[in-house]
């Protein structure tokens, strides 16, 4: 994350270092009947407002517009060279003056043989040691006016500068593209709308960025959008604070950790769209109502959302800090951005390179948040799953989950000679323990019980709760004897727990019946067999192992192949 602002401050060294023709200047606003030899004329009589061409400076454009006169010092060198306007303003500027005829240039102009990424450019005329005074004019427009800057450099240097801006612009949208994309790709996938709504945010804000730097006419030449820049980034401002409410509604989860908040960030991402339609609307009584409500809606809009992330984020919500983290840089440079349009921080001209800079930390920020959020969901799906699959008291498998493990395995041991045994567990006297000593004794005694097993048993074994007091195990690649003596081991185990029944001295013990697979066998068949072979045990004598004899049920009667009782 921190290599995009690192390479930001490398691009911004490598453009300060490039060198400058100095530069003075003064203007005055346009007035009726303006020539360009009367401005240069009121320029040598030093009627106009100084200012410093090196720092931003805004220029009213509400009227007829503003005249700027600058004065560079001779170069001498006879190098041609280049003036450019940062950042690149919106509307027309012509130039004028003895370094031929006028021309006017535009961000969506596709016929200057010199285009500016990021800025405008005009190509001058040698100079020739004659320092003449370069006339320029703010055409008027309806787009606010936003403060400017001028350089004067030579031609390789500003090739230089403008390849160094170029790249390191290319970089940021490549990447608040890729994470968009990617991004989609997820929401397409998990059907998740919260990939959705950051999508949408990230690429209205690449548009909004592609319309301020220019970036959308040089150098991607989106001709089609000529003359409707102002009406495009406007929308999308308001579409991206729109996306933005109701990503961060989903992605912190208000519902559950800012409930309170929810309703009126839902509301500002409602809002903000019928604001573009009525900007959109051709009526001008709705249209003066949407400029009127958009900056005001705008800014109350990004205090809400840095307000809700805030409180989301105390209340317990992590993804809330990775918003905070990837939201709040934009949301300061923003706001100095808003304040330079006013006058203050003449300065820091580099605010709107950083803007598209913070964008893309932004983006890789939020992806991480939302890579995190897709972790932590399946986490606590996995989480869900273990406990819908295990029995709360015991921690075994309960009898759904275990019958759909018993199955897979039936199914991949589909080899006869690789024998299965089935055990089937009933505790005697448990319901004499639970009334003599209560549910609670019989809760311990459980738990205790299943300890045993579970330790007893392989890994590899099945063993789950199959109700009540009763437990069910499936053994894999062991024969019948192996099987009778797993049991019989099972069987001493729980006798040796000595839990107590009554006062008697009756302790707490298992009758297991044993059923081995047979050709055709299904799971239930064999859970059958089993559970007979345990009633045939609780019938006579409990606290020991009888294997289900298939000859006997051919005769109409249980009997054991073989019993064992296990040594007290």
């Amino acid at each position: 994350m921190a290599a995009l602002p690192l390479a930001w401050l490398l691009w911004f060294s490598l453009v300060h270092a490039s060198a400058r023709a100095p530069l003075s200047g003064a203007w005055r606003e346009v007035t009726r009947g303006d020539t360009p030899a009367q401005v240069l004329a009121a320029f040598s009589h030093g009627t106009l407002k100084a200012f410093d061409p090196s720092i931003l400076q805004r220029f009213p454009r509400e009227a007829l517009g503003s005249w700027i006169v600058l004065q560079p010092a001779p170069s001498g060198s006879g190098e041609e060279r280049v003036l450019s306007i940062y950042p690149a303003p919106m509307g027309s500027i012509t130039l004028y003056g003895s370094n031929g005829p006028a021309r006017t240039l535009a961000l969506d102009d596709f016929a200057a043989p010199l285009h500016g990424h990021g800025r405008l450019a005009f190509e001058l005329a040698v100079d020739r040691g004659q320092a003449k005074p370069i006339l320029l004019k703010f055409e008027p427009g309806a787009a606010m006016a936003a403060p400017e800057r001028f350089e004067l450099q030579g031609l390789d240097d500003y090739l230089q500068e403008d390849t160094n801006w170029l790249a390191f612009a290319t970089a940021c949208f490549a990447v608040m593209v890729a994470m968009a994309m990617m991004a989609l790709c997820f929401a397409l996938m998990l059907r998740d709308m919260t990939f959705a709504w950051y999508t949408g945010y990230m690429l209205c804000y690449v548009v909004v960025q592609g319309v301020q730097t220019g970036f959308l006419f040089h150098p991607l030449g989106f001709s089609w959008l000529a003359g409707s820049e102002t009406l495009v980034g406007a929308g999308a401002m308001a579409l991206s604070v729109s996306f933005a409410a109701l990503f961060i509604s989903r992605f912190c989860d208000l519902q559950q950790f800012a409930a309170s908040l929810r309703v009126p960030v839902i509301a500002l991402g409602i809002a903000m769209p019928l604001i573009v339609l009525l900007r959109c609307s051709h009526i001008s009584a709705l249209v003066v109502m949407a400029q009127t409500l958009v900056n005001p809606v705008l800014i109350l809009g990004a205090v809400l959302l840095l307000f809700t992330a805030l409180a989301a984020g105390v209340r317990g919500s992590r993804q809330a800090w990775f918003f905070l983290a990837g939201w709040t840089p934009l949301l300061v440079l923003t706001a100095m951005t808003g304040a330079q349009a006013t006058g203050a921080l003449p300065s820091l001209d580099w605010l709107n390179d950083a803007s598209i800079a913070m964008g893309a930390f932004e983006a890789i920020v939020l992806s991480l948040g939302l890579a995190d959020r897709a972790l932590t969901m399946r986490r606590d799906r996995d989480n869900v799953r273990v406990l819908a699959d295990r029995d709360a008291l015991t921690n075994l498998l309960n009898r759904r989950a275990w019958t759909e493990a018993a199955n897979r395995m039936l199914a991949e041991a589909t080899n006869a000679e690789q024998p299965i045994a089935m055990l089937f567990l009933d505790l005697d006297h448990f319901k004499l323990l639970n009334d003599r000593q209560g549910h609670v004794a019989g809760d311990r005694a459980l738990m205790a019980v299943a300890e045993v097993l579970s330790n007893e048993l392989r890994p590899t074994d099945l063993l789950g709760r199959y109700g009540g007091e009763e437990f069910i195990a499936m053994l894999h690649g062991v024969n019948q004897e192996q099987a009778v003596h797993v049991a019989t081991r099972l069987c001493r185990r729980v006798h040796r727990l000595e839990i107590p029944v009554d006062q008697n001295e009756l302790l707490l013990s298992v009758s297991i019946g044993l059923a081995m697979r047979s050709l055709g066998d299904t799971l239930e068949t064999l859970i059958e067999r089993a559970d007979q072979a345990m009633y045939y045990v609780k019938l006579h004598g409990r606290n020991q192992v009888h294997t289900f004899e298939r000859r006997a049920e051919i005769a109409g009667h249980p009997a054991p192949r073989s019993k064992h009782e296990p040594e007290s």
